[in-house]
């Protein structure tokens, strides 16, 4: 078949590979514009352009799809069987939703219809979801509320964050989409129409998942300690605090139990201090911070201007005394 392919960032990738090693042909893919992604006035390609130029595919980089006259045209001069997207970045139109002779589908990476929207795999894991997947969507013109031709659930791991998780999906997402062609291949060569799944007759509650914006990234100390674990995992590389007026970065982290706490080397100055308090300095493990809940051992941070370290090279780098005070 024929495909379009539309998606921008890494996540997007494997799916993408696993077409254009298939029997199918990628006839063109269409990508976010190029960003400014660091410092400098560079412009940069997405993951996606990135691997389309290596392969000679043909690119569409539009600033605007909804009423572009000139990509629509384009997009129908095509003759394609079926658009794929994945993590492209944009809602498509209904304009555009109709051009494909077979349809436009979308691997989303949820169990829908909860974590309908822009951020899903970052919402599982800061609501502390035990199970997510990905499921593959005849689109429409609504967000993410399109029947359903497979799907597939995982468990979320206890150490999962979300370069791990977003890993584990993009995989899935590739694999499904493998099976789902097939499917749609069965179905045009029968005459058929594929069975699809409405998502109102799963039994699920409706959940949004909007995008990330910069406050999220702060950790609230006076949180639930379980919460702000959460948030960190579901937030990573990102997730930040303040120390002696210097951001800090948030990598990891674990929750102390009441056991944990009760050992003789967690000599800590006090339970219920104020939350984000430093209780205590573990040699050649990490420090103890207070939250509204149990206290937490930060074991890998990044502080502003210095590289990613853990335990105690993290000690030795940040030199924290007990009873001073990370702020949000």
């Amino acid at each position: 078949m024929r495909i379009v392919f539309w998606g921008t960032p890494e996540y997007s990738i494997a799916s993408l590979d696993i077409f254009i090693k298939s029997k199918h042909k990628v006839i063109a893919v269409v990508s976010q514009p190029d960003k400014k992604r660091s410092r400098g006035n560079k412009l940069n390609s997405s993951p996606v352009k990135s691997i389309a130029e290596k392969e000679s595919i043909k690119i569409y980089t539009p600033a605007k799809i909804k009423g572009n006259i000139h990509f629509i045209n384009e997009l129908k001069s095509l003759s394609c069987d079926l658009f794929i997207v994945i993590a492209y970045g944009k809602i498509l139109p209904k304009e555009i939703l109709e051009i494909p002779k077979f349809g436009c589908w979308n691997a989303h990476a949820s169990l829908l219809p909860r974590w309908r929207g822009a951020a899903p795999i970052q919402w599982s894991l800061i609501k502390g979801d035990k199970f997510t997947g990905v499921g593959i969507m005849k689109m429409n013109e609504e967000l993410d509320t399109g029947d359903i031709l497979l799907e597939e659930k995982i468990k979320i791991d206890n150490d999962d964050n979300l370069n791990t998780l977003s890993k584990k999906l993009s995989i899935l997402s590739a694999k499904l989409f493998t099976d789902a062609t097939s499917l749609l291949e069965e179905n045009i060569n029968k005459n058929t129409k594929p069975q699809l799944t409405k998502q109102n007759t799963l039994g699920r509650e409706i959940t949004y998942a909007r995008m990330i914006e910069k406050s999220d990234f702060k950790v609230d100390w006076g949180n639930e300690a379980n919460k702000i674990s959460q948030k960190i995992k579901a937030l990573y590389p990102r997730a930040n605090t303040t120390f002696r007026g210097k951001n800090l970065k948030i990598l990891k982290i674990n929750v102390l139990s009441s056991a944990e706490i009760k050992n003789e080397k967690y000599l800590l100055i006090s339970n219920y201090s104020r939350p984000g308090t430093i209780l205590a300095v573990i040699e050649n493990e990490g420090i103890i911070i207070s939250t509204k809940t149990d206290p937490i051992i930060l074991l890998e941070a990044k502080i502003e201007g210095k590289n990613i370290s853990s335990q105690k090279r993290l000690i030795q780098q940040l030199k924290p005394s007990v009873g001073e005070y990370l702020s949000d």
